[in-house]
């Protein structure tokens, strides 16, 4: 059983990265070419509101939802990938020593602190969405998105850097 969480949580992101992608293709706009993302790095009401605004502008389509549920979609997402972040760091670290495996056990906790920030993000997103959003929120939602990224990114990081020590180890 414990062998099939890492395999799980793998296919759980994967599925949950063609949902997402699916569900905000709708949110890319000239304002936000990068659909959500543009959202989570938007740092106060100025840049907001026009992305807000190009959402609410396209005919016969409620964006403003489709990008609530972009969002909602983004929960069960966070699950899986700091899940599998979590665990295959875990394991790389398990399968090495010294200051990398210490370093994969820290990295691990960072998947799922990435994963915790990812829910408060969720949230402020979500209070702009619904026209509650202010600077404060924007900035607080930028801030944890940009830590949230950092730690995701290293994980990714550690994971590629290990499997190739691993593999050159191998041989």
């Amino acid at each position: 059983m414990k062998k099939l969480l890492l395999p799980f949580f793998l296919l759980g992101t994967i599925a949950m990265m063609v949902v997402m992608a699916k569900t905000g293709a709708i949110l890319k706009t000239p304002a936000a070419p990068m659909g959500i993302l543009d959202l989570e790095f938007a740092y106060n009401t100025a840049k907001t509101t026009p992305i807000l605004n190009s959402w609410a502008s396209i005919n016969n389509a409620d964006v403003i939802t489709a990008a609530k549920n972009n969002t909602y979609w983004d929960f069960v997402f966070l699950f899986f990938y700091a899940g599998f972040l979590f665990l295959a760091c875990k394991r790389i670290a398990a399968k090495t020593t010294g200051s990398f495996s210490r370093a994969g056990k820290m990295i691990a906790i960072g998947a799922l602190w990435a994963g915790f920030l990812d829910i408060i993000e969720n949230a402020g997103m979500l209070l702009t969405l619904s026209n509650q959003g202010s600077s404060t929120i924007a900035l607080c939602t930028t801030i944890v998105s940009v830590i949230k990224w950092a730690l995701a990114i290293i994980a990714v990081l550690y994971m590629i850097t290990g499997l190739l020590a691993l593999a050159f180890r191998r041989r």
